[in-house]
Parts: structure tokens; sequence; C-alpha cells
């Protein structure tokens, strides 16, 4: 018997004068096309049982982004079992990034449906920074609890929950 499907990957957060603000893509593909709640993930990926989840979340950063794990204290933010199943390990890293720089990985699928041809679609079409309450609107409901732990994390007043 084999357990639920895994993922792992890191959130960059960044401080700004309101609080912190966390970095998503926007997953790629025509079913999330036309939507935005829901449609924002941290970076992840899948992993096999015999790779460590942390060096899956650096290897899946690299691959979801194109671009380098950002080096700095990883702060562990557990697990969550999204409403499909699949359980999400990810950690926080305190890093900058500019969107504008993300080259993402692709992916093949059949679209449209039966109709034999596949198309390649980017993994994640738009990366931003968001605060944490615009991203809590944003996010894959279960990995809102990530960012609920990243505020726990972060030092008394880099995040007020009633920023605008």
């Amino acid at each position: 018997m084999t357990g639920p499907v895994r993922s792992a990957g890191l959130l960059l957060y960044r401080g700004s004068g309101d609080g912190l603000e966390v970095l998503l893509g926007h997953m790629g593909g025509p079913f999330f096309a036309r939507r935005d709640a829901g449609a924002w993930t941290v970076p992840k990926g899948e992993y096999d049982p015999g790779e460590p989840a942390w060096e899956a979340a650096r290897r899946e950063f690299r691959e979801e982004l194109g671009l380098e794990p950002p080096d700095g204290e990883a702060v562990p933010l557990g697990e969550v079992r999204q409403k499909n199943g699949k359980v999400v390990t990810a950690w926080a890293v305190r890093a900058d990034l500019d969107p504008a720089t993300v080259v993402p990985g692709t992916f093949v699928m059949e679209w449209p449906p039966r109709s034999g041809r596949m198309r390649e679609f980017p993994e994640l079409d738009r990366v931003a920074w968001f605060g944490l309450e615009r991203a809590r609107e944003l996010i894959v409901t279960a990995q809102a609890a990530f960012l609920d732990r990243l505020a726990e994390h972060s030092p008394q007043g880099v995040y007020r929950r009633d920023a605008p």
C-alpha cells in the first residue's frame, strides 16, 4: 500500500512597510487560467519517498522557477494535507526575488481533452509578491496554514493582521 502523494516547496518572504510579503506562483495550464482564488501556490513539486523533503523543496524551486533556491535560514512550516489528499511540506526562507527573472518549468498534457493533441504549459504562469492577507485570499486553501505559521514565527511588529 502506498501513502499519499507528497510535495515539498519553499515559501520566500520579505519585509515590507506593511508587514510581510510572500512569493506565490499562479498554477499554469487551462484549469487555472481564469481563476485567482485558490489558484496560487507555494512553489513546490512532488518527490519520491526516498528523497529528503528539504532536498526536494530546493530541487522543485529550481524546476518551477528556473532559478537557484536562495540561501538563508530555513524556517520549517510543517505539513498540510490538501483537499486532493496531497501532503505538502514547506519551509520559509527570507529572500528577495524579481518575478521578472523567473523562467518556469513546463508540463505536457492533452488539450483539449480527448483531442489527441498534446500541449505544453508552464508549471507556474505568473509569480508575484503578496501581503499575507491578500495571499490568504489567493492561495490553495490548505496552504493558508503556512502563512499563519510564518506569521507566528516572525518578529513582533513585522506582521500586522490588520495591515492593508
